[in-house]
C-alpha cells in the first residue's frame, strides 16, 4: 500500500513538473510577445511624438507669419486716410473703394479714378479685406 501511495505521490509530482515546465514555457512566449507589442507601440509613439513636432512647428511658424502679416497691414487704413486726404482734386478714395467692393478690377479703378496701380491695388485689397471681417 505504501508503494502504491509513492507512486501515486511520484505521478501527481511528475504531473506537477510538467504543469510548471508548460507554464514555463507558456510564460516566455507571453514575455515574448508582449516585448514585440512593446516595441511597436514605441516604433508608433515615437512616430506620433515626431509628427506632433511637426505640427506644433508648423503652429509656431503660423502664428509667427501671422503676427507678422498683422504687423504689416495694421497701418494700412491709416495710410489709406492719408492718400485720402492727400489729393482732394482727384475721384475720392472713398469712392473709388465703393466701386472696389462693387467688383470693380484694379485696371478700372486707376481708369476711372485716376489711381496709380498701387493705389488702386490698396483700395482693392482693402475692400476685400472689410468683405472678408464681414
Amino acid at each position: 500500500m505504501l508503494d502504491a501511495l509513492l507512486i501515486a505521490l511520484a505521478l501527481v509530482c511528475l504531473g506537477l513538473i510538467g504543469a510548471c515546465v508548460w507554464l514555463t514555457r507558456q510564460l516566455r512566449d507571453s514575455i515574448k510577445l508582449q516585448g514585440e507589442r512593446d516595441a511597436v507601440q514605441d516604433r508608433r509613439l515615437k512616430e506620433l511624438s515626431r509628427r506632433l513636432d511637426a505640427y506644433l512647428t508648423g503652429s509656431v511658424q503660423m502664428g509667427e507669419e501671422l503676427h507678422e502679416l498683422r504687423r504689416v497691414v495694421a497701418p494700412l487704413p491709416d495710410k489709406l486716410n492719408q492718400i485720402e486726404q492727400r489729393d482732394p482734386s482727384s475721384l475720392s478714395f472713398t469712392q473709388a473703394a465703393r466701386l472696389a467692393g462693387m467688383g470693380a478690377s484694379v485696371d478700372d479703378l486707376t481708369q476711372s479714378c485716376g489711381l496709380s496701380k498701387a493705389e488702386a491695388e490698396l483700395v482693392s485689397k482693402m475692400q476685400q479685406a472689410k468683405l472678408q471681417r464681414s
